[in-house]
């Protein structure tokens, strides 16, 4: 009877909440920013891989411009959950549609993807008022 109780527990869906502390961006951007490169690649096209260039510049991006508060207001700014399937965390978002008679729609995305992939499609720019 308790391993059903843990069970139940730890399957239930839960509010989840985008919280970064300022610490922990703080310390993505030092790493970010203590990362040794490689020496450059030995070809000029993408055979061995993505350019160092390419990724410095995605690196100086993260560390520099990209702004996580943003990203963490746009995520709380919708209806977040979170509940275990098969012993993981699953995190999903559920936008209600303002049709009372819509189906449901479930998007997911995977590995190495994000949920901020799919963010656009929630709302009025992935619903039109009229269908």
């Amino acid at each position: 009877m308790e391993n059903q109780t843990h069970q139940t527990t730890a399957t239930a869906v839960r509010p989840f909440r985008v919280d970064l502390p300022e610490e922990a961006i703080a310390e993505l951007r030092r790493r970010i920013a203590a990362t040794r490169w490689p020496s450059r690649e030995l070809v000029t096209d993408r055979s061995q891989g993505v350019q160092l260039a390419t990724i410095q510049e995605l690196a100086r991006y993260w560390a520099n411009d990209y702004d996580l508060r943003r990203g963490e207001a746009r995520l709380n700014a919708l209806p977040q959950f979170v509940t275990e399937i098969d012993g993981v965390d699953i995190h999903f978002i559920h936008v209600k549609s303002r049709h009372a008679d819509a189906l449901p729609l479930i998007v997911t995305h995977g590995w190495p993807g994000s949920v901020i992939e799919l963010l656009d499609s929630a709302g009025p720019r992935g619903w039109p008022a009229s269908t």
